[in-house]
């Protein structure tokens, strides 16, 4: 939004790399694609000879060489971006060594070169994301790719970088990962690994078995009628189309063997047969489960609740939709939840009012406390955002069958074209009622530490679940967040699902809750800060360049940041490492 500070853009609002190709890819003439027929559509899965990561020198032309510095210019611990003449690189010096990787951070593209080095990786600005300097693995989330990593020598004391020019223009690199070699061994229905859900753990616990070297069938299954997307873009970027902000392009399914089941909800589950039952009737038959099915937006409960143009944010249809009817209209955004503030934030420019009604005295005060959330409620005031606070709707007006007027209960009427709904969510968990797996008073799957369920080889991640946090005493929380899901996915299910203590000791990963990230909008918090009782705020709040800390006690729970970076990845090294920050340490 031009006329919001420019953190919201830079940060946020950030279109992904369209889809290589949007034609399907033919299947290889040596393998066979695989079809049959679910709710009346044929579908394909073809075995690829050859992965898409291939080695990044094979073609001679392909391959730069450049000085990018003397071995002076950069002491112990520094970073500098330097320019290959056709892209660039971070080189970085730890411990008298020289490494280059990508410079740019694959999840949303921020300059790795104002993130935090520390002990041999480099620590994303804005989202936290982790990176081993000397592979440009990933080794904190969030995001899918590693960074890619070039060649580094010395020669008469200058440095000379060698780079793939492909790779300097992705900025991005995937692991290698295994094919599935036993599909002969499973009929249609039945399968080694059943995901159901598709958004981040499922699809990284998929995509870990198969850079760990799992070669079985992995089946995974969604509602959405398309393949993983980034869901957390809805509000951020909400006139994107699918293919803009898919998580992976088609071709990386067929050709890694993990299928996708579109459009196919899970009825109930036969946990006795290990089968599921899905709506139109089908059934597919499973050795170990993975329940990762997010959660579901609540909706309104007011008087004309049915009437049209009333949306809850849940698919990209839903996004497309809103943008067009708020053109130049009137919108209201029910709830200054993080979801509701991100709409009322990309169409301040395109509607002709955005109106927010909540039922807090401020928003995000929960979250950021009351003083930090005053702050963001005044930076949208001045851009055109009304607020009606401690208030709620109680009925929805129509004209002719659509949306003409909210009436809130505080006696207001406000015009309206198009209504937001982000209210909240409940865990999409209803098939389970009847189940058997232990499904706690709201609806939550209970897991233990090892995302396990009560019921042996059933497993659960993600939005849906609540899990012992370690930090807190083994307190059980539930963290919807897109980080604690990559984390839930690749850290515990995966481990649990091929039964192999090996694959945990090689990720070089344990799964650390208190490091998760809280930014969906402007600020985030490396920490669980649930339950803060103080905040100590430096810098300035009315300029919007600021840090908080959260406090407990005498313990700094959770951080949070606006134009202040990196200061918050700066925190998430030092609780990474085990240690405590005190209250007066920050005051």
């Amino acid at each position: 939004i031009s006329s919001v500070p420019a953190v919201e853009v830079k940060i946020e609002v950030v279109i992904p790399e369209k889809e290589r190709s949007k034609e399907d890819m033919s299947p290889n003439g040596k393998a066979s694609p695989l079809i049959y027929k679910v709710n009346g559509t044929a579908r394909h899965y073809h075995l690829e000879e050859h992965p898409i990561a291939s080695n990044p020198y094979h073609n001679p032309k392909d391959v730069v060489e450049a000085s990018v510095c003397h071995v002076k210019d950069l002491e112990n611990g520094q970073m500098r971006e330097v320019d290959l003449g056709c892209g660039k690189a971070l080189l970085i010096k730890e411990g008298g060594e020289f490494h280059a990787v990508g410079h740019k951070c694959p999840h949303y593209g921020a300059p790795l070169v104002k993130g935090v080095l520390s002990k041999g990786r480099v620590r994303c600005p804005w989202h936290g994301a982790c990176f081993n300097i000397s592979t440009g693995d990933i080794e904190d989330f969030p995001g899918l790719d590693s960074l890619p990593r070039f060649q580094v020598k010395i020669e008469k004391e200058k440095v000379y970088i060698r780079a793939s020019k492909q790779a300097l223009q992705t900025q991005r690199r995937t692991k290698m990962m295994a094919k599935c070699i036993s599909l002969s061994n499973y009929n249609l229905s039945s399968t080694n690994v059943l995901i159901i859900g598709a958004g981040a753990a499922g699809l990284v616990c998929a995509e870990t078995l198969r850079q760990e070297g799992f070669s079985d069938r992995i089946v995974m299954c969604t509602m959405d009628r398309h393949l993983p997307y980034d869901r957390p873009k809805l509000s951020k970027s909400m006139d994107s189309h699918p293919e803009q902000i898919a998580l992976r392009p088609k071709e990386f399914f067929r050709t890694y063997d993990i299928e996708v089941l579109t459009e196919m909800q899970v009825a109930a589950m036969d946990i006795k047969n290990k089968t599921a039952l899905f709506k139109d009737g089908f059934k597919m038959e499973y050795n170990k489960l993975l329940i990762a099915t997010g959660n579901t937006p609540k909706a309104l409960s007011c008087k004309g609740k049915e009437v049209e143009n009333v949306f809850n944010i849940r698919t990209p249809e839903d996004a497309n939709r809103v943008v067009k009817l708020a053109t130049s209209k009137n919108v209201v955004i029910v709830g200054a939840s993080f979801l509701g503030m991100e709409v009322a934030a990309y169409l301040t420019e395109r509607a002709h009012s955005v109106s927010v009604v909540e039922l807090e005295e401020v928003p995000f005060k929960k979250f950021f406390g009351e003083r930090v959330g005053r702050a963001v409620m005044k930076m949208f005031e001045s851009n055109r955002v009304k607020f009606y606070m401690q208030t709620e709707v109680s009925e929805l007006r129509e004209q002719e069958g659509k949306l003409k007027e909210v009436v809130l209960k505080s006696g207001k009427v406000l015009r309206a074209d198009v209504c937001v709904v982000g209210v909240g969510a409940v865990p999409a968990t209803g098939f389970l009622k009847q189940s058997g797996i232990n499904i706690d008073s709201k609806g939550f799957i209970v897991v233990n530490k090892m995302m396990q369920t009560n019921i042996p080889g059933v497993f659960a991640a993600g939005d849906a679940v609540t899990f012992p946090l370690a930090l807190r005493n083994n307190k059980k929380v539930n963290v919807p967040h897109w980080q604690m899901a990559h984390m839930h996915g690749r850290c515990f299910s995966v481990p649990s699902l091929c039964n192999s203590k090996l694959l945990m000791e090689k990720s070089g990963l344990e799964l650390d809750p208190d490091k998760l990230l809280l930014n969906p909008l402007l600020l985030y918090l490396p920490g669980h800060g649930e339950g803060f009782d103080d905040v100590v705020i430096q810098g300035d709040l009315d300029e919007l360049k600021f840090v908080a800390f959260y406090t407990k006690s005498d313990e700094v729970v959770a951080v949070a940041s606006m134009n202040y970076d990196p200061i918050v990845s700066k925190v998430a090294e030092v609780l990474a490492a085990g240690r405590t920050i005190r209250k007066r340490d920050v005051e």
